[in-house]
């Protein structure tokens, strides 16, 4: 168990101001003292003594001082991920407020792979949505690693994804909920549908349309193909969006690779088809991801009960 601030922290703490962590933020976006100043409505010589005064109860320079501007110190690398979580938490806090005052009762904010969205997360939403209709619900769908980075800002509730690499484990709870193949896709008037047979060397020639490296898919299937003996550089166009992808292959030959379930949805509306061929990646199950030391808004909570079938 942790324990709280201690004596020498909570004086310290007395010393730091809201102006100054936000003060923080706004350099670390602009990296120039003028224009962090300017984006507060402060002057810059508020600004300079804001930080000044700052750095003086740390005891540490915060941020070195260029001739094009400035740039954070390790010490002010820390500060800033610090003042990111608090304005981060206060955003939401007031979200709550707000949504409390119009009649509502809270936020869900939810960060989701795209392999999520159809057969767990759109299913889960449409009846949370149902019940809770008072809820500000917003979906943020992106790749594991950068929802991870949101996961740890702050800037979403929970994840429907999976830990990467580079990220400490023991800081987050994680729950397995849905396992599925990985299989390519193409538009469903591909001429590849005209043939008996193809096989995974035939199609290293085809051009793809990858997750950007980094994404666990991409580096699963990057160490498939090696596995498999196929050494040819690959032509690629990297996106993560979802809609991209879709509309890169509905207007070329290009080939992707999605989880079984999202390319059964683009199935059924007509988009895609499955080519029948089998692919050697297999990935981990898509778990909800929330963080450990940070208790879960009670619309959160709610929707973490409803995905692990507590109603």
């Amino acid at each position: 168990m942790t324990s709280g601030p201690g004596p020498a922290d909570t004086s310290l703490m007395l010393h730091v101001r809201p102006r100054q962590l936000l003060l923080l933020a706004r350099l670390d976006a602009h990296r120039h003292l003028g224009r962090a100043a300017e984006a507060m409505n402060i002057s810059q010589p508020a600004a300079t003594k804001l930080l000044q005064q700052l750095e003086d109860s740390l005891g540490e320079r915060l941020f070195e001082r260029l001739a094009r501007g400035m740039e954070p110190t390790p010490y002010g690398e820390i500060l800033i991920r610090y003042a990111r979580r608090v304005l981060s938490d206060f955003g939401s806090a007031r979200e709550e407020m707000l949504a409390l005052r119009s009649g509502l009762s809270g936020s869900l904010r939810v960060g989701s792979v795209p392999g999520a969205v159809p057969e767990l997360l759109a299913p889960a939403l449409v009846e949370y949505h149902r019940r809770h209709p008072q809820v500000a619900v917003s979906v943020v769908v992106e790749t594991s690693d950068v929802m991870q980075a949101q996961l740890e800002q702050g800037d979403v509730d929970l994840v429907l994804g999976r830990l990467t690499d580079s990220h400490d484990e023991a800081k987050y709870a994680s729950v397995p909920l849905l396992g599925e193949s990985q299989v390519v896709v193409v538009r469903a008037a591909h001429p590849v549908f005209e043939r008996a047979t193809v096989t995974l060397a035939e199609m290293a020639n085809w051009s793809w349309v990858l997750q950007p490296p980094g994404s666990p898919q991409r580096g699963r299937f990057e160490a498939a193909m090696r596995e498999a003996g196929i050494q040819a550089r690959l032509d690629i166009i990297e996106t993560a969006s979802p809609i991209a992808i879709t509309a890169l292959l509905e207007n070329s030959d290009m080939a992707a690779v999605m989880p079984a379930s999202q390319a059964s949805h683009y199935a059924r509306l007509g988009v895609l088809r499955t080519v029948p061929v089998e692919l050697p990646v297999r990935v981990p199950p898509i778990c909800l991801v929330t963080r450990q030391d940070r208790a879960l808004s009670p619309a959160a909570a709610q929707f973490r009960r409803q995905l692990l079938g507590g109603g």
